[in-house]
């Protein structure tokens, strides 16, 4: 399985981890706002269609090992910045869904998980992207996030977010551009 995103079209990118199981463990680390907290981000998922979601990243808190500095283009960034959105699907252990409310848009995302033996495939899809700019960063951000995500899984210490994403990052534009 590759472990890089694709361009679906557009405004879509998509991105499948094999995760250890069973699916009700992985749905947790999606939906519950502590859980998720060690691999994307916390804050609360109201458990239904037009629910309040709320994400709040602390990055640097993702590892315990020594990072670089946060790259140049994330700057402008709050430390820990957070976001709001809307559940627009929510059909565990399989499906969840979100809007994403950034300054003017609201993109989606949406986690659909299915049970293969002791694993569990994960496809996340990120839909609604209005620039190129927002494709490769979305990009490197999720497929850094989901190699946390695995680790997290596995019972390993996860590595550096920042040194991590900037490598990626780079992939992702040699990939897309």
């Amino acid at each position: 399985m590759n472990n890089f995103g694709e361009l679906v079209n557009s405004n879509t990118v998509r991105f499948e981890r094999l995760l250890p199981g069973p699916i009700e463990r992985v749905w947790s680390y999606i939906v519950d706002g502590d859980k998720r907290a060690r691999w994307l981000c916390g804050g609360d998922a109201e458990p239904r269609v037009g629910g309040k979601m709320e994400m709040h990243f602390d990055n640097e808190s993702l590892s315990s090992q020594p990072d670089i500095p946060r790259p140049e283009k994330y700057k402008d960034m709050p430390d820990k910045p957070s976001f709001k959105g809307t559940v627009t699907r929510y059909e565990p252990p399989h499906v969840f869904a979100h809007l994403w409310d950034f300054e003017n848009e609201a993109t989606e995302v949406c986690y659909e998980l299915e049970q293969r033996d002791d694993k569990v495939l994960l496809v996340l899809t990120h839909t609604r992207l209005t620039s190129n700019e927002d494709i490769l960063s979305v990009s490197g951000g999720w497929h850094t996030h989901l190699d946390v995500l695995v680790d997290v899984l596995e019972g390993r210490e996860p590595g550096p977010f920042w040194k991590a994403h900037l490598k990626v990052h780079e992939e992702y534009e040699k990939r897309l551009r």
